[in-house]
């Protein structure tokens, strides 16, 4: 039998007691207490947490940790919070005023509450830093009597450095860890961000190659974060985890394209610049004496939180260790619907967010440029929705419905919404109606973060950001296939609706193959 002093009782003797343990271990005996946890077996320094009930139902969690321990006895039931297994473990009376100034409170803020709100924080200015650009360019253009045609040029320039990070950013943040990539990702892009007008004043040349050097950091963004994140989030918190961090996203569109005009009419270009790379660098010290790339290495966090990101991580069905070969990896109908769906998602997107105003211009003669709500209502809404997937997603996986369910339904929304947006614009005459498609079109997109964007999570946890990044990168070839295609396809056939039709048919299509082939079980570990 085990010794009294494992377990404290932290509410008084009545019928039922919870108890909490105060030491690490718990010596094993013939009494009847079991754990019972959903996604882990945990062994001597396993954890659990829950507050007490009668009969099978009503199980809550103390502090939000832990799998559950239940003692039956004297027709009633004993849930206890304890770090190990309390096999044997009796409770004694008077036991609880002898050690309860040994137990130590739960804290209020889990560690993974701050470090989600890092990453949101950093990719919140990922896109704002990025968005700078779009908005200073008119200016830019205007000082140095840049043609329309090298514009274009200029912004394109973000691409030829990302394409090539994004397959080479997921692989070392695997490597070497998500804080120290995301680390050099943004001390590099903050750096390229201040240094854009001083090249613009010197030469052409100079200027693109800053505005690659900016691309080439920011494409490590989404696969680290691709990496980063279910190190620190169980599964069931997965998709929350990247709403917030994809909302941080969408909210630094609409935050710089409403402050930069603002912030530049008061400080100047290159103080606007400036400005933001600023932020970069307040960002990065905070990330870097607060974060660590995987919880164990944490010195700040909890041993119950720690114990339920670990309880929560995808277990391994596949032994082996060697990186799955480019053969390997398309010979696997699981990641082939992930990387259609990364390529479809990426074509819409950029469809949508590169033509809009020239459709709007072409079909309702309306100047959307003009129109400061349509800047921020569209990526407002993106984040808000993302959110809810997330939340949606994981709550629909604390339910009981499989990974792989879950995943599915998600992705249909992200697609089918699009899709059917975009063929009722044929039948719309106003372009406040048509606004409301494209806005509706653009966040049940964003439903696509909880389903594809976190399946590759799913089925290679340990290559997430490697494979992340090279699926992206298929993605943003076929961003610029589309984005130039679109041009070349409505001077053909002169109408932007046999355009649409043909990107809500690979919409349709693409969501079928992802139903029949998408899978949420392990695949490559």
């Amino acid at each position: 039998m085990a010794s009294v002093r494992s377990c404290v009782p932290v509410k008084s003797a009545v019928s039922p007691v919870r108890y909490r343990s105060t030491r690490p271990g718990a010596a094993a005996g013939s009494g009847t207490l079991r754990v019972r946890s959903s996604s882990l077996a945990l062994g001597g320094d396993g954890g659990c947490a829950s507050s007490s009930g009668r009969g099978g139902g009503g199980l809550g969690l103390l502090g939000g940790d832990g799998p559950r321990i239940i003692r039956r006895g004297g027709g009633r039931e004993v849930l206890a919070m304890c770090s190990a297994s309390f096999d044997g473990v009796r409770p004694a009376a008077g036991a609880g005023a002898a050690v309860a100034s040994a137990v130590q409170p739960v804290p209020a803020f889990p560690e993974r509450a701050k470090v989600v709100a890092l990453v949101a924080a950093i990719m919140l200015l990922c896109n704002a830093d990025r968005v700078v650009m779009s908005v200073a360019v008119v200016p830019l253009a205007a000082q140095y009597g840049w043609s329309s045609s090298f514009v274009g040029i200029v912004q394109s320039s973000f691409l030829w450095g990302y394409v090539f990070s994004s397959m080479v950013g997921g692989a070392l943040a695997d490597k070497y860890g998500g804080k120290k990539v995301m680390a050099g990702a943004a001390a590099l892009w903050s750096l390229a961000t201040i240094l854009t007008p001083f090249a613009a004043s010197r030469s052409t040349i100079m200027l693109l190659a800053v505005r690659a050097l900016f691309g080439l950091a920011e494409g490590v963004a989404f696969p680290t974060m691709s990496t980063f994140l279910p190190k620190w989030f169980p599964t069931h918190e997965r998709s929350t985890a990247v709403g917030i961090s994809m909302g941080g996203f969408h909210l630094g569109n609409v935050i710089s394209f409403l402050a930069t005009p603002i912030i530049m009419s008061h400080i100047g270009l290159s103080g606007t610049f400036a400005f933001f790379a600023s932020l970069g660098y307040l960002w990065l010290s905070v990330w870097m004496l607060n974060v660590e790339s995987d919880p164990l290495d944490s010195r700040t966090i909890s041993k119950s939180e720690l114990e339920l990101i670990l309880a929560g991580r995808t277990g391994s069905k596949v032994q082996g260790s060697k990186f799955p070969s480019l053969r390997e990896l398309f010979s696997r109908t699981e990641f082939l619907a992930v990387t259609l769906a990364n390529v479809v998602n990426n074509w819409g997107y950029f469809v949508l967010l590169s033509w809009m105003p020239v459709y709007f211009k072409t079909v309702y003669n309306v100047n959307l440029k003009q129109a400061a709500w349509f800047s921020a209502i569209p990526w407002a809404v993106m984040a808000m929705s993302g959110y809810v997937a997330g939340a949606s997603a994981d709550f629909l996986i604390k339910s009981g419905y499989s990974i792989g369910l879950v995943r599915k339904i998600m992705q249909s929304i992200g697609f089918m919404g699009p899709c059917v947006s975009l063929l009722c614009l044929r039948f719309v005459q106003t372009p406040s109606v048509a606004a409301v498609l494209m806005t509706t079109a653009l966040s049940l997109s964003s439903f696509c973060q909880a389903g594809y964007f976190c399946n590759i999570q799913d089925i290679a946890p340990k290559y997430a950001g490697s494979l992340h990044g090279l699926t992206n990168g298929i993605g943003t070839v076929a961003a610029i296939v589309s984005t130039i295609g679109t041009g070349y396809f409505v001077q053909w056939l002169g109408s932007f609706q046999a355009f649409l039709t043909l990107t809500a048919a690979l919409y349709f299509s693409a969501t079928v193959f992802y139903n029949i082939y998408a899978t949420g079980d392990l695949i490559f570990d």
